[in-house]
């Protein structure tokens, strides 16, 4: 089922008896029934006004599409969505819906703010086959309840979305990326926190084990990134040896290039950044790769391993982005309460359960 407009989708879902898959472009291989629902056919871009810095979408929209018209205007997706293509070994196209739907952030999140940070207003398909729009297409429309935060992140077990509108920021001039010999993960995340609260407007910071190099990235005028990055050097100079790279890493640690190609399961692990160290020794990995100055953990497991029982308890969550679930939920089941909030919710927007079921619980 493929519609081509809105009220199309609407009409599908209103006839639906029996649960479906949402997808996009199926470049993130979530998993459900068969019967699939493929919103690419909502396509393009419907209104772009680069002076008030808003673009509005339809959720198929190749993120590629709107990448391209928004560096026409020296503009960016601030937070930076990552291309799972290549971890994931899909094919297909990412679509802005996509993006939305699993609130997709990258490096920059620690400075910019997640996707769902960007977005001002939402349209989607309730699981009656309702179009529901809400938000606005300004950041200080506050009208009515804040279903659009809601929407990001909910991986489409709420609703089909069917348009986005999003907030837009100028693209920096350029950028310098500090790179940082270090020993082990301890010493990494403390350089890493080193940059992040100094004054100097870091916008990525992260941590390769196997290159055993920890990378900041400060980003703006030439000038100023001249200057911070001066400074940061010597912020940094007590951790080891600082040089300025001349390559630009960060797409490959966007997209976690190192495991491209490599067998294993993939999980994603968000934790404070200064337990990352330890949760990562538990987790005798094959790799590692550490995004949001430790804030977010990569790891590259053997098939099968139930990872969430060998962290234990721990202050946040482990997700399975990639292998076989058996019985692994791709989410870190929730507490009773919290669960019982999230089926209420899923039952008021999804009466049905048409939505991506079993997918978060």
């Amino acid at each position: 089922m493929r519609p081509e407009t809105e009220a199309e989708l609407a009409e599908i879902v209103a006839g639906l008896d029996a649960p479906v898959r949402i997808l996009g472009g199926g470049t993130r291989g979530v998993p459900g029934p068969q019967a699939e629902v493929n919103v690419a056919g909502l396509s393009g871009i419907t209104l772009y006004e680069p002076g008030a810095l808003t673009l509005v979408a339809r959720a198929g929209t190749p993120v590629a599409e709107i990448e391209a018209a928004l560096a026409a205007e020296g503009q960016r997706l601030a937070f930076e969505p990552m291309d799972h293509r290549g971890l994931m070994g899909t094919e297909g196209v990412p679509t802005i819906g996509g993006v939305v739907a699993g609130n997709i952030s990258g490096p920059r999140r620690i400075q910019a703010g997640a996707a769902r940070d960007f977005l001002l207003g939402v349209r989607y398909v309730d699981g009656l086959g309702q179009v529901i729009s809400n938000g606005g297409r300004v950041m200080k429309n506050v009208t009515g309840y804040d279903l659009v935060k809601l929407m990001a992140g909910s991986w489409g077990t709420l609703g089909v979305l069917s348009e986005v509108s999003l907030k837009v920021l100028p693209k920096a001039e350029t950028l310098a990326t500090l790179t940082l010999a270090v020993p082990d993960a301890e010493t990494a995340v403390q350089a890493l926190s080193a940059g992040l609260g100094s004054p100097y407007e870091v916008t990525g910071a992260a941590y390769d084990p196997e290159a055993g190099r920890a990378l900041l990235r400060i980003e703006g005028f030439a000038a100023s990134v001249d200057y911070r990055a001066t400074a940061l050097t010597g912020l940094l100079a007590p951790f080891g040896m600082v040089t300025r790279l001349e390559s630009d890493p960060w797409a490959a640690i966007r997209d976690v290039a190192p495991f491209h190609n490599r067998t294993g399961d993939v999980w994603r692990i968000s934790v404070k950044p200064g337990d990352a160290p330890e949760l990562a020794a538990r987790c005798e990995a094959e790799a590692l790769l550490f995004d949001w100055g430790g804030g977010l953990i990569w790891a590259l497991m053997p098939e099968g391993v139930d990872l969430r029982a060998r962290l234990g308890a721990f202050s946040g969550h482990a997700t399975l982005i990639r292998g076989k679930r058996d019985q692994r939920s791709m989410f870190q089941p929730e507490p009773a309460p919290v669960a019982a909030l999230s089926r209420g919710l899923r039952q008021r927007f999804d009466p049905k359960g048409l939505f991506n079921p079993g997918l978060m619980g």
